[in-house]
């Protein structure tokens, strides 16, 4: 049976309520997130550490700003619980969505070294950082279940999220919660 890894994207105060770019009921994936931990062979999570000048800030508010608060964790998150920490969008002219754009760590490689086969997926936004880590681990090979219940949408236009969904779905990606979840839903 394949090892299991679990990525905690972007759970960043600067993504939660009354953070720089807030999704709606973002810090709601925590609790949820926190109560699955244990489940896991490998715990990895994604950030966010944009320059304080990036293109990507053209397209969206300045958050997750290197060295600010806002880039930091959300405090509930129990941290000491994750095994590695990939770092994304740390250039100023990339955007970093994808966890597999991380700049301190060939994520991909990484999987495959500690013989990871099957990739869950939850955090922050469902819309964005969530679904292009997800299209990515496919494109790598994984087998990749998305925890519905731990994420959650910017829904910058509305239904964005649902729309994100359907298409992780139709990529092959298993869509499940995390009350469901179990080894039947990754093996």
């Amino acid at each position: 049976m394949g090892k299991n890894c679990l990525l905690v994207v972007d759970v960043q105060n600067d993504f939660c309520p009354g953070g720089a770019l807030a999704v709606q009921e973002g810090d709601a994936v925590v609790p949820s997130i926190n109560r699955i931990l244990p489940k896991f062979d490998l715990i990895i999570a994604t950030r966010d550490v944009h320059p304080g000048k990036t293109i990507h800030f053209t397209k969206w508010p300045p958050h997750c700003i290197a060295g600010t608060t806002g880039a930091d964790f959300h405090p509930n998150l129990k941290i000491d619980a994750i095994d590695l920490f990939a770092e994304k969008g740390t250039s100023n002219a990339d955007d970093g969505y994808s966890g597999f754009e991380a700049t301190n760590m060939d994520l991909a490689g990484i999987l495959r070294e500690r013989q990871i086969e099957d990739v869950v997926i939850c955090g922050l936004a469902t819309d964005y950082c969530v679904k292009e880590t997800a299209l990515d681990a496919v494109k790598q090979g994984f087998h990749v279940t998305v925890l519905t219940d731990c994420t959650r949408a910017v829904n910058l236009h509305p239904n964005d999220g649902i729309k994100a969904l359907a298409e992780m779905a139709g990529a092959g990606i298993h869509l499940t919660t995390s009350d469901t979840f179990g080894t039947a839903d990754i093996n």
